[in-house]
């Protein structure tokens, strides 16, 4: 059963099974969603998008075209995640560099991820880093912009 609370505007009928999307979130109707997710309130998930199993994203994050979240990811509050490294009002013709978060992943709150990054799967992105390259798998960053800190075992 897909928990999708009435407040929501939920276009896709992609969504996995035992997944709950809460109050004031906004899924296009591509998007897919997996099994056991928990969508926080106030989540924005565009139509290029794919999310895992398992996933957890907090509130206030939103999830733009070209993102891929694998299995048993935790998305923290007002993580930012943006495709545009060159963003101009009302240029339409924008190369799109999607961002990917590899499994087990854990991005912290406030923590913005730059176009064209990927989270290796283990890794912990802190809370406010400025992610600007690649983070290697079971990686801790912090900082503006991130960098390694120590490795998890």
């Amino acid at each position: 059963m897909v928990f999708i609370h009435e407040l929501s505007d939920v276009q896709s009928e992609s969504i996995g099974v035992g997944t709950s999307i809460w109050q004031y979130c906004v899924v296009l109707p591509k998007a897919v969603i997996g099994d056991n997710c928990n969508i926080n309130a106030q989540v924005f998930i565009e139509n290029d998008v794919i999310i895992g199993s398992n996933v957890t994203i907090k509130p206030g994050v939103q999830l733009w075209d070209g993102t891929r979240v694998e299995d048993d990811v935790f998305i923290g509050p007002n993580a930012t995640f943006t495709n545009d490294l060159y963003p101009r009002s009302k240029q339409h013709q924008f190369k799109l560099a999607g961002i990917t978060i590899r499994s087990g992943a854990s991005i912290g709150a406030n923590a913005t991820i730059l176009p064209g990054v990927t989270v290796g799967a283990g890794a912990l992105v802190g809370a406010g880093a400025v992610v600007t390259k690649s983070v290697p798998e079971n990686a801790i960053v912090a900082g503006n912009p991130a960098k390694i800190i120590r490795y998890l075992k």
